[in-house]
């Protein structure tokens, strides 16, 4: 078996935006802080499959869960760590090369 040259912290941070959604979730997250709502309004994404990438990101320390509890009901809303954060040229890097060599067919 041929062994990976590649860096494993590399190869661990591509598979970690690789996953389907991620990276229009953190795109989505920029923006500000939202509420699971309006997050899975802005994208074509299942409500459990959302639930799903949100609790990835947050084990991961890129998202943060806030949990208000004094309304009724509960109130939730996601926002980017730091570390989430400190992915935010790397995005709009993603952006501004998709805008000048995508094409939409």
């Amino acid at each position: 078996m041929k062994q990976s040259s590649l860096c494993p912290k590399f190869e661990k941070g591509m598979q970690l935006l690789g996953k389907r959604w991620t990276g229009l979730i953190l795109y989505q997250l920029l923006s500000g802080p939202q509420r699971f709502c309006a997050i899975e309004e802005a994208l074509p994404i299942s409500g459990r499959l959302l639930s799903e990438r949100l609790k990835d990101l947050e084990k991961e320390g890129l998202v943060h869960r806030h949990v208000y509890t004094d309304s009724a009901p509960v109130r939730v809303e996601y926002s980017l760590t730091e570390k989430g954060l400190a992915l935010e040229p790397v995005i709009l890097g993603i952006e501004k090369w998709s805008q000048a060599w995508i094409e939409l067919t």
